[in-house]
Formats: structure tokens, sequence, C-alpha cells
């Protein structure tokens, strides 16, 4: 039987979490800790109580979140602090967490498994962050962005939007799951007039207007549940466990 342990190393060596500089203040890696025995893993976007709770119920014993617990300096553990963390230690449940290293990861990162899903194929890289580069560009579909939208209508039937200035005919199209406004100014100087993402912010819609860009919003939550599904499908093939991913109702 593989222990926690095992399952962390691997985790750790995939995602290359100590090569990859995070945002100030965010924590990758084992975030909680169990009794060292895992026998099935969840998979989550959040590390929240509700992701708790469901993969509680779903008889984790670890799980592998993109949004972890920690982004700020240490608080106290009281209120819904200490209410998230009694809930995992009271069920033995491991936590483990990883955000940029799952967004920008050539095989299995949010922004190139959603290009796969896409059914685009990633050429280059940009939007550097503490020398590594965190967005990918995708080669334009053939049909252009008529066929660009019809494939995001099916992926994200619920959170799609699309603010469409730019060329008819883009030829790259940047990918940059979750928040996407630090790619706005990258776009231009990479020739690109093409971005899918998760958020923006109202005055993006002046910028591309202004610039003349097809930007695709199609909700933070949804352009990023593909990391942890690579990374806890992965584990699971290569140490024969059992995993769940852990759907929420996020419209955002």
């Amino acid at each position: 039987m593989y222990t926690l342990q095992d399952i962390v190393a691997y985790c750790d060596t995939r995602t290359r979490r100590t090569e990859i500089q995070d945002f100030e203040g965010a924590y990758n890696g084992l975030q909680i800790e169990n009794n060292g025995s895992v026998k099935k893993i969840a998979a989550s976007v959040d590390g929240s109580t509700a992701s708790f709770q469901a993969a509680i119920e779903a008889g984790a014993e670890l799980l592998i979140c993109h949004h972890g617990l920690f982004w700020n300096p240490p608080i106290p553990l009281v209120g819904l602090a200490l209410t998230k963390i009694k809930l995992a230690l009271d069920h033995n449940l491991a936590v483990y967490s990883s955000h940029l290293p799952l967004d920008c990861h050539p095989e299995i990162g949010n922004n190139v498994c959603l290009a796969k899903t896409l059914g685009l194929n990633p050429i280059d890289t940009f939007l550097p962050y503490e020398g590594q580069n965190i967005a990918i560009v995708a080669e334009a579909p053939k049909g252009g962005r008529r066929e660009l939208t019809q494939k995001l209508k099916a992926c994200f039937p619920e959170t799609y939007q699309a603010i469409e200035y730019g060329s008819e005919s883009p030829q790259r199209v940047a990918i940059l799951t979750g928040s996407g406004q630090s790619a706005l100014p990258h776009l231009q100087p990479n020739e690109i007039d093409t971005l899918v993402t998760g958020e923006l912010r109202q005055h993006h819609f002046s910028m591309a207007q202004e610039l003349g860009l097809n930007l695709y919003p199609c909700g933070h939550y949804a352009t990023e549940v593909f990391g942890v599904q690579a990374l806890a499908q992965e584990v699971s093939k290569k140490l024969n466990l059992d995993w769940v991913f852990l759907h929420q109702p996020c419209p955002l």
C-alpha cells in the first residue's frame, strides 16, 4: 500500500512544486496531514468546506485541490478556519494543493488541458512570472472565430461569454485559465488578439473595443477543473488508487 508521503512526493515531483514560484502568500504542497494511509483520492478546484465534506462522504483520505487553504500569513484558527481544519482532522482527510504549478504545467496543467479539450494545438507560451511563462498560445482552429466559439459553447454551456472585437480569423489563441487580466497587456506584443480565460473585469470590455480583441471569459471555476483531474487521475493510475472529482455548482 502506498502512503501519503509516497503520493505527496510524486505530486511534488510531477508538478515541479519547488521549481515554480507562486504568488506571494500562496503555499503549494501538503497542507493538512492525515495518519499516512490513503486508499482513495478526491480532487476539487477549491479547498472549501463543501469540498472537504464531499471528500469525506466519498470515502477519500486525500483531497487534491487547486485553490488551497493558505494564501496569506498565518491566521488564528478560530471560527470558519477552525471548523474547516477540524473537519479534516476529525475525518483523517489530508489536503494537497497546487496552484500555479498546476496552471502552467506543459502536460497536466489547466491551460494545456483546456487547449486539448478544445482540440487546439499548443504552439507557444507567454506571460512570464518569476522566470516561468504561465500562459500558453494555441493554434487557432481552421474555422476561425466561428469554430472557436462553437467549441467554447460546447465546453462551457453555462459559463460561456464572448466579447468579440478582434479578427474573425485569428491565428493565435491565448489560453490563461482562472483570472485573465494579467494577460491583457501581453497579447498584442505576442501577436495575439484572442484570449480564452476564466474571468475578467468590466473595463476589459472597453479595452477589447479599443485594442480590437476577442475575449472569452468562460468562468474561473469552469476553466480550472482540468488540472486537478489530470493529476488525480495520473496518481490513481500509477499507484492503483480509486479517485473521484468533486464538482461544485460554481457559476463564477
